[in-house]
């Protein structure tokens, strides 16, 4: 898939949309989801143009993927979810549930979040 310049997370790292920011640095932008599903819902994204996970990390430089990542932590820890738990989510491709194609990370806590799954009968 290619990636989507009119996407929305595109337009955010542009300025076309605004944001809550909560973090950045030079390689990727935390901010504040419209739709939370927790008391802490916050999503990080790259700046470059990455589709999906498998996208950036099997292309991003190895910098990048460290900056994006130690984004990620600082996030939880300035939300201060570090010490009770909190969950990280990366939606991959349509059956994974992946709304927006610029690859991004939820950082969700502040309350338990329950199983991870909702048990179905059947594969």
């Amino acid at each position: 898939m290619a990636y989507d310049d009119g996407n929305v997370f595109a337009k955010i790292l542009r300025g076309e949309i605004p944001c809550a920011r909560v973090a950045e640095n030079g390689h990727a932008l935390a901010f504040n989801d419209i739709n939370p599903q927790a008391p802490v819902h916050v999503l990080v994204i790259p700046k470059g143009r990455y589709v999906s996970s498998d996208d950036f990390y099997t292309t991003a430089p190895a910098g990048e993927i460290a900056a994006f990542s130690a984004l990620v932590a600082q996030v939880a820890r300035d939300a201060g979810i570090d010490a009770t738990g909190y969950r990280l989510i990366a939606n991959h491709g349509a059956e994974g549930g992946q709304e927006v194609p610029h690859f991004h990370m939820h950082v969700m806590g502040g309350r338990p979040l329950g199983p991870m799954l909702s048990r179905k009968t059947g594969p």
